[in-house]
């Protein structure tokens, strides 16, 4: 039998009736510019051997401007080249003067190990002795010393920066005495509490650098989002110079919205997405066509492989077909990229893993199931798609969730509106005084000293205080016993954090991570389903007095959904716009929160299979919110029926918000009260799910018309009668939900 074309399998696809929106971006050529002179002959040669006989535009503006000292972040698609807009004056740097050092930054363990991978082939290839040696937990302690020692480029993540190099900086004096450059790479991914963490780490790395005697440059990359140059700047506190003239080629792509068939009418159910993308893998696999799935967790991504191996193993043979996500072995790893950069492996399932720069060579078709949850990584993910001179095939399957459902439908909010902005809050006072511990004891500071810009005396006199530091001859120095860093989590705002222990297997029980305490209450309670990296675990036991969570490893077809019974408290409104029949504000607030019940709600469909109590004492967190108060909604609508109205508006809400900030559902909350303590108005609340808050509200209450305009589109357009699990969260017949709350929301 004839084997179809990639093109003949497009033309199919494009009369599928279930086929939402297709979008053709045209092919663009390469724009290209000579090798500068100044680059080292070894250098030129090395770089030849590879291929590389022009610089894209984008790497040599990058190379001149960082020759010339000045600070870069380099903003271009998945598969354009960065890599070598830092490659290249580091290693240029280290030929002109063998004393220099450089820092390589990156999120992942995993990245790190790729990036090292591909830079020692240009120094093969240079054939000059310049160590280029990762540091992280896996690093044993012989190479450890030879890395602080002789390391010409030390490659690491975040995390041990923060807790294994800067405590220890005595013991890497040769890095910070020469230290040139520091390269941050996937520079969108520090974002929220972890960006606000890394920022302050960095601004103890600019310290130490300072008391060294360098003052290194800073080169940054990143995936295309709103604010790069932002971004750059409160992460690196220094001024930066932004490179978004993207000069590499890329071929002819179709981005393709697939909604699948409704199953349910009246609840407006749709047909499972995994089970849509199964079969439309199946149609390009078994014609050979080197193909990705996305899926949003390692479950997923297991239950997705075994599927598509069981769909296609008499045409290509299951091998054909691998799955790529945390927790495989680095070895592991490098054979599937291997394999799928030389075309042995025709289709891998992967988690957002391969969204970042890994290298797999580029495939011809992207499949990911359901919205990955922002415009930046949506693009991303669809990068991996496309030789720089074929056509690209990217299929995005619906699930039916409002955010999916919302993206699908308004085609032009994807395709027309720059990608969200990162949001980080270096100065949460929580955050602030953590890193403020962990630079006093790594060098005393000096009353007038600042850090990162700021006045922090006041802070250093509070620490003093509490016996925390010492004061004495116009410096602040560590007194206290303890190893600051070590207690410190980058992923976390709170310093309580509830360690999360897997009982699994009893033989090796284990701590596989932690979480703040405000977080474990509605997703550490008993009998919740915890995912950590994409593995389902069922919370067996909270133990909140002694902040221990024990889980066991489960297999389920449903996630949990805790209930919080929140009281809201306003302390201080920093910023209000009036409209005729709500007012919009944002400011700081109390959160008292105490769970009440958790929902069973399947994977597939969102309905709701189960339910328990939660028994939890009541927590409090300050926090920043933005909020609006209706004016006249009382005098309308009857208190039952205004208060689920507002539900319906807080749920669309909850769901909506993440498509214009940058963050997760579970980043922000949004809570409405029929009558707010505060005013007795009717008001629905968005907070920061953080103490200390990290910038999400504000960008709310910046937006507030826009997302107010999407919330009342993805009402209006969803096919449910009144009300469903894709819109305002349930039916609503007795008030005809729908239209009551568009009538209400209107009015913004």
């Amino acid at each position: 039998m004839k084997k179809k074309t990639m093109n003949e399998l497009i033309e199919e696809l494009k009369k599928d009736e279930q086929v939402e929106h297709w979008h053709e971006i045209e092919a663009k050529p390469a724009q290209t510019s000579p090798v500068p002179e100044r680059v080292d002959d070894r250098l030129k040669k090395a770089l030849e051997k590879r291929g590389v006989k022009e610089l894209y535009i984008h790497q040599k503006e990058a190379f001149e401007r960082v020759m010339n000292g000045e600070h870069v972040v380099t903003v271009t698609p998945t598969a354009s080249g960065k890599t070598l807009c830092y490659n290249l004056p580091v290693l240029q740097s280290i030929a002109e003067d063998q004393t220099n050092r450089s820092l390589y930054l990156f999120p992942t363990k995993a990245l790190a190990q790729d990036q090292k991978s591909e830079l020692n082939e240009i120094i093969h290839e240079m054939d000059v002795p310049i160590h280029s040696e990762t540091y992280d937990g896996d690093t044993s302690p012989a190479i450890r010393q030879r890395v602080r020692q002789a390391g010409h480029i030390v490659i690491t993540n975040p995390d041990m920066l923060h807790s294994a190099i800067l405590p220890h900086h005595t013991k890497w004096v040769s890095l910070f005495e020469n230290l040139k450059y520091i390269v941050i790479d996937e520079l969108h991914t520090y974002r929220g509490v972890f960006g606000s963490h890394v920022a302050n780490v960095i601004r103890r790395l600019k310290r130490i650098c300072a008391f060294y005697g360098s003052d290194p440059i800073f080169i940054c990359t990143s995936a295309t989002i709103a604010n790069p140059k932002e971004l750059a700047q409160q992460l690196t506190g220094s001024k930066v110079h932004l490179i978004e003239r993207n000069g590499a080629p890329s071929g002819k792509k179709n981005f393709v919205f697939y909604n699948p068939p409704v199953v349910n009418k009246p609840l407006n159910i749709r047909q499972s997405a995994a089970t849509v993308v199964n079969q439309l893998a199946k149609t390009f696999l078994k014609e050979k066509i080197q193909t990705i799935v996305f899926a949003r967790s390692r479950v997923r991504v297991e239950v997705i492989l075994s599927h598509i191996q069981e769909l296609v193993k008499k045409e290509i043979g299951p091998k054909s077909i691998r799955g790529y996500r945390g927790g495989y072995l680095p070895k592991e790893r490098r054979v599937i990229e291997k394999g799928l950069r030389e075309g042995d492996i025709l289709g891998v399932v992967s988690t957002n893993a391969l969204e970042l720069g890994v290298d797999i060579g580029q495939l011809k078709v992207c499949i990911m199931t359901g919205y990955p949850g922002s415009v930046a990584s949506t693009w991303q993910q669809a990068g991996r798609a496309g030789r720089r001179h074929e056509e690209a095939l990217i299929i995005m399957v619906a699930s039916s969730s409002p955010l999916d459902q919302y993206i699908v439908r308004h085609p032009e909010y994807f395709f027309n509106r720059p990608p969200e902005a990162a949001r980080i809050n270096p100065e949460n006072l929580i955050i602030l005084v953590d890193h403020l511990k962990c630079a006093s004891y790594e060098l005393p500071f000096r009353t007038d000293e600042q850090f990162g810009g700021m006045e922090v005396e006041d802070i250093l006199q509070y620490l003093h205080e509490e016996g925390v530091l010492h004061f004495s001859g116009n410096r602040y120095y560590w007194s206290d016993q303890s190893f600051p860093a070590h207690g410190i989590s980058l992923r976390s705002a709170s310093q309580e954090n509830v360690v999360i222990v897997d009982q699994s297997d009893v033989a090796n029980v284990r701590i596989i991570g932690e979480m703040d305490r405000f977080s474990a209450m509605t997703l550490l309670h008993d009998e919740a389903i915890y995912l950590h990296e994409g593995v389902q675990y069922q919370v067996e036991k909270l133990d909140y007095e002694h902040l221990k969570a024990y889980v066991k490893q489960v297999d389920v077809e449903y996630y949990t959904d805790a209930n919080l019974a929140v009281q809201l408290k306003v302390l201080e409104i920093d910023q209000t716009t009036e409209k005729e029949a709500v007012s919009v504000h944002y400011g700081d607030v109390t959160v008292n929160a105490m769970p009440t019940i958790f929902k069973k709600i399947r994977l597939s469909t969102g309905e709701n299979i189960g339910s328990g109590p939660i028994h939890l004492p009541e927590e409090e967190i300050h926090t920043s919110a933005a909020w609006f108060e209706l004016h006249e909604a009382e005098r309308r609508f009857e208190e039952k029926t205004l208060e689920q109205l507002l539900l319906g508006i807080a749920n669309v809400l909850q769901h909506i918000v993440p498509a214009f900030v940058m963050c997760d559902r579970s980043d922000i909350h949004v809570v409405s009260q029929i009558k707010a303590a505060h005013t007795g108005k009717p008001t629905v609340f968005l907070y920061d799910h953080y103490p200390g808050g990290i910038g999400l509200s504000k960008e709310v209450q910046a937006r507030f018309d826009e997302i107010a305009g999407a919330a009342i589109q993805l009402i209006e357009r969803c096919r449910c009668e009144n009300g469903c699990p894709s819109c305002i969260g349930m039916e609503m017949k007795e008030v005809s939900g729908k239209s009551s709350i568009v009538e209400l929301m209107s009015v913004f």
